[in-house]
């Protein structure tokens, strides 16, 4: 029997408990779409935005509380019908309390987001979020503002969206 070793996604001997910037990504299990859809404005020059439905209002409403919990500043986010994208910066304050991971902020952020949607769907055993996560350390001013723009350009880009499963079964007809 052969174990199939999980591909190592972080960086090694990278300290992610480190002050600094991090951009990430969250989808949703089998890129299910859960959070509400795409509005295509059809006015020229109105660009296209994310209506929210309930699940994902309780997303955006745990994400914006990160900061009472862990030492850290958010800054950009966007939550698409099936994934989410945000820029947060982690902060090292002194103490006694050792500086949470990013994978311990976003594993916390997750379960709380697993629980209240299994509570509102009243579903107990619903999986909502994917295995693992992507995540990015921003290193410059440049890195910043592109990615800054690339989340906030991610609702007009829905239709070219890699993440978009509409999309990618166009693309196989």
């Amino acid at each position: 029997m052969v174990i199939k070793q999980r591909k190592q996604i972080r960086l090694k001997k990278y300290d992610y408990s480190d002050a600094g910037w991090y951009f990430v990504t969250i989808c949703t299990q089998n890129r299910e779409c859960l959070f509400g859809k795409i509005i295509v404005r059809a006015t020229r020059g109105s660009p296209s935005y994310i209506k929210l439905n309930e699940t994902g209002g309780i997303v955006k409403n745990i994400w914006k509380s990160l900061p009472n919990h862990h030492s850290m500043e958010l800054d950009e986010f966007v939550v698409m019908p099936n994934h989410i994208h945000f820029i947060i910066r982690l902060i090292n304050k002194g103490g006694s309390r050792p500086a949470p991971t990013l994978g311990t902020v976003i594993g916390l952020f997750k379960s709380e987001c697993t629980k209240q949607i299994r509570t509102f769907i009243n579903n107990p055993q619903f999986i909502v979020w994917q295995r693992s996560y992507y995540d990015h350390i921003i290193r410059n001013e440049k890195e910043f503002c592109r990615i800054r723009q690339y989340i906030k350009d991610n609702p007009m880009n829905w239709e070219e969206d890699r993440n978009n499963l509409s999309n990618q079964q166009s693309n196989r007809n």
